[in-house]
């Protein structure tokens, strides 16, 4: 019987693989993000699970980066964790890592949203405070549209996710800097 995960329990576990904190901070806003969307789409009653997704979403990458999302699935599984967090988490892998098509809402979100968060936060830092409340939508349009800032934030990826979700562009990117100005707030 798979068992389900507390966040402290997650945290552990990706304390145990991840000690950078540029990949620490990572999870910790997309878990922020994924808590954020479980609210505004109707899925409060899930939204623990949502943000764990979020969390562990790159369990593996800092240890084994060519091996991403199957390292993970190798090292839940043999935890015995819930199926639906595993699957969630690699389908985030999808048509770059794996064949895993991201079905649920949830999966969609967490695709569509973990490269933009990396490309937002590399828009703060371009700020004087260095702070998500700093940028603007107009802002984060212009950088997105210039392919050689935070070139390692796909955008196809985004863009992908945003029509799996069939939600704008502009919706995705407004939502999702809005879902981080209030992680943020909260943690200032």
């Amino acid at each position: 019987m798979a068992r389900e995960i507390t966040r402290s329990e997650a945290w552990d576990l990706l304390t145990k693989y991840n000690q950078e904190p540029f990949h620490l901070q990572h999870a910790e806003t997309v878990s922020a993000v994924m808590g954020w969307y479980a609210d505004k789409l109707g899925y409060g009653t899930e939204k623990e699970f949502w943000q764990l997704v979020g969390l562990l979403h790159d369990l593996d990458y800092e240890k084994w980066p060519e091996q991403h999302c199957e390292k993970t699935r190798e090292i839940m599984e043999g935890l015995d964790l819930d199926p639906r967090l595993i699957r969630a988490i690699v389908s985030h892998g999808y048509g770059h890592r794996n064949d895993v098509k991201p079905e649920h809402e949830m999966e969609k979100v967490l695709y569509a949203t973990d490269e933009l968060t990396g490309l937002i936060g590399a828009v703060a830092l371009i700020h004087p405070n260095k702070q998500v409340g700093e940028v603007s939508l107009k802002s984060l349009k212009k950088k997105y549209k210039t392919l050689n800032f935070a070139a390692g934030c796909s955008r196809d990826v985004i863009e992908k996710g945003a029509d799996m979700l069939g939600w704008p562009l502009e919706q995705l990117l407004s939502d999702t800097l809005d879902a981080m100005k209030a992680y943020e707030a909260q943690h200032a």
